[in-house]
């Protein structure tokens, strides 16, 4: 298809009537009152904006589109399923051929028994849906008190009323207060910014006994599950989990007959360098929502998927099903696409691409600990972040007052790269189709951008580490 070619009076038009019609997700007044940022079309890791500019995109649009943009294959498979079907509702009794395919794929792909699949539209929706799925389990099971949960500090899991109860970050929450009752926060694993002020070397896996001393204080038999991300998102810029942490939660669940749900909706299908984030630490919860790349970002879907033992529960009779669903959850196309993701994920090998080339990024960004304004560098496979430090000894924090991390957002995008940033922590989720001369690029930008800023700002020069 030929590049449309719009006219000035057609985008003045556009970037008019996209400030008066639409409220942007997670809008930045201070970014829109520069302007509106209008994206007309893709290619691999690519986006072309309506000037015709082309940016590096080193966020997969928002982690979704991990087999880059424009894949033919999956474009194919979607018209495919267009001309079969377009769309019939998993309700009740009803099923479509692409929705069993994808369940069966997904139970294939899965750790452990994890095997039975519930579809809704999102990653949100997902883990609004593990709650609910948590809650009636031990309802069917007699145990009708259970009904709190535990979150982790400054974690994300959506934007639902359910989901911002167990988010650990009050930027979120605020404006809808009060939340859901029952919902608990035990201290994150989060070894760069411990919530004890404790050193990895020393704490004996201090955070782990705090969320044990919460679930006992609560009353076990008032715990219906504990969610968590096995790595924080980009909001907290994927910290590790220290060893034995993962393990550790299990027992506790299994100790307490607590439903142990993973949010893997950044880091699912391959963006660690494994399918499953929870496979480098061999743990296998009860419940994993997915979304994001789970469909490459072509369209809609999520997916919270659970073991046979809860299944089940659900399964007994009439009387005792899963009180949850809505209109296009398990859409029809959508789990077309996704099936076609995923073949490109298998065929293209990106998860071991990605485990390879994540040692590479890792490389390079810890080169830039050479500037004095880098306090730390953490992730894994294609799933990285740098925070920018006014003292990376004390681990002092910038002066959010100064933008010093949007600034560098900005020079960036200015030199034609879409980065993304979370306050003074930048952060790089790229697509997993993502080149080791595009790395190199990205990697080459970081120093010049991180230079200018250190003069920009009036910081020292650099030092070595």
């Amino acid at each position: 298809m030929a590049e449309k070619i719009w006219s000035e009076e057609e985008k003045a038009q556009l970037r008019k009537d996209a400030l008066q019609y639409i409220i942007p997700h997670f809008a930045s007044n201070a970014a829109l009152a520069k302007g509106p940022k209008i994206i007309a079309r893709g290619e691999g890791c690519y986006v072309y904006d309506i000037d015709g500019r082309r940016y590096l995109d080193t966020f997969a649009s928002l982690l979704t589109t991990i087999c880059g943009h424009h894949r033919a294959e999956v474009a194919k498979a979607v018209q495919e399923q267009f001309e079969q079907l377009e769309f019939f509702p998993n309700y009740e009794d009803t099923f479509t051929i692409p929705l069993i395919k994808l369940a069966r794929k997904l139970a294939e792909l899965l750790p452990g028994d994890l095997s039975v699949s519930f579809f809704v539209n999102s990653g949100s929706e997902a883990n609004e849906t593990a709650l609910k799925m948590a809650r009636q389990y031990h309802w069917e099971r007699g145990q009708h008190h259970r009904y709190k949960v535990i979150g982790r500090r400054h974690s994300y899991h959506a934007t639902t009323l359910g989901g911002m109860s167990v988010t650990g970050l009050s930027w979120f929450r605020e404006y809808f207060e009060p939340l859901l009752p029952g919902c608990l926060f035990a201290p994150a694993a989060r070894c760069n910014a411990c919530d004890l002020d404790l050193k990895r070397e020393t704490c004996e896996l201090a955070c782990l006994k705090e969320m044990e001393k919460l679930v006992k204080f609560e009353g076990p038999e008032t715990i219906s599950a504990i969610i968590m991300d096995p790595i924080p998102g980009s909001n907290t810029g994927y910290p590790l989990p220290p060893d034995g942490y993962l393990e550790g939660v299990r027992a506790l669940c299994d100790r307490y007959g607590i439903v142990l749900i993973f949010d893997e909706v950044q880091t699912g299908f391959g963006k660690t360098g494994k399918w499953f984030a929870c496979e480098h630490w061999n743990v296998v919860p009860d419940i994993i929502t997915l979304g994001k790349g789970f469909t490459g970002g072509y369209i809609p879907l999520g997916a919270a998927v659970t073991t046979p033992k809860i299944a089940d529960e659900f399964r007994k009779g009439p009387g005792h099903e899963l009180r949850s669903g809505s209109t296009y959850g398990g859409h029809t196309v959508a789990c077309a696409a996704t099936l076609a993701n995923i073949n490109v994920i298998e065929r293209e090998k990106l998860v071991e691409h990605t485990a390879e080339i994540g040692l590479y990024v890792k490389s390079g960004l810890e080169k830039l600990y050479q500037y004095p304004i880098v306090g730390d560098v953490r992730g894994i496979g294609l799933l990285w972040a740098v925070e920018l430090m006014a003292d990376r000894a004390t681990k002092k924090k910038l002066d959010a007052k100064l933008g010093v991390g949007s600034w560098i957002r900005d020079w960036f995008y200015e030199h034609g790269v879409i980065l993304r940033n979370n306050g003074d922590i930048l952060v790089l989720a790229p697509a997993l189709i993502i080149s080791r001369e595009e790395v190199d690029l990205i990697l080459q930008l970081l120093n010049e951008a991180i230079a200018a800023a250190v003069k920009h700002f009036g910081f020292d020069e650099p030092f070595a580490r």
